[in-house]
């Protein structure tokens, strides 16, 4: 298994998954506050899912 760099839409909805996580962990923000341990991982899941798998790359 070689790993590669996700595409850009990968890598941008990673990030930002990974930005509202944590800005729901410090902000009192109702959704993210409540959600901000999931939205965190579902980044991490997709940026490596995305530099792991060949046909992830969208």
């Amino acid at each position: 298994m070689k790993p590669m760099a996700p595409s850009k839409l990968v890598w941008t909805l990673g990030l930002i998954l990974g930005i509202v996580g944590i800005i729901g962990n410090f902000a009192k923000v109702e959704m993210l506050s409540t959600y901000s341990y999931w939205f965190l991982l579902a980044g991490f899941v997709i940026l490596a899912v995305g530099t792991t798998f060949r046909e992830f790359r969208y």
